[in-house]
């Protein structure tokens, strides 16, 4: 069964089994404006607790995203190079990047599951 969490830091992580999700909650999409530019980490990468791993551009601001949980990225959503704003037009159905989770942090908020 999946579990839905929430960061403080507007981050949300889909847990199933050990494998993660991470995305930006519909809040962080709505506050950033239209998303025009996102630094997508590389596979194989180490990710930490509440470190960020990528930034993503809006015409409003330059925000860092932080990681939910501990890990290795297995996984990046190459559509976003493209089109980032698919976070803006679905953020809690598009994800950023797959990790296969380690540890999840403490400070995270269960929202389902």
């Amino acid at each position: 069964m999946s579990k839905l969490y929430k960061a403080k830091t507007e981050e949300w992580l889909l847990v199933d089994g050990n494998m993660g999700k991470v995305g930006l909650t519909e809040y962080a999409a709505k506050e950033l404006g239209d998303l025009v530019f996102i630094e997508l980490p590389s596979v194989g990468t180490n990710v930490t607790c509440g470190i960020p791993f990528c930034t993503v551009e809006s015409v409003k601001a330059v925000s860092e995203t932080y990681s939910p949980c501990c890990g290795v990225i297995t996984a990046v959503n190459d559509e976003l190079d493209a089109n980032p704003g698919k976070i803006n037009e679905d953020p809690l159905g598009t994800w950023i990047v797959e990790i296969e989770v380690e540890k999840i942090s403490d400070e995270l908020e269960l929202v389902k599951g």
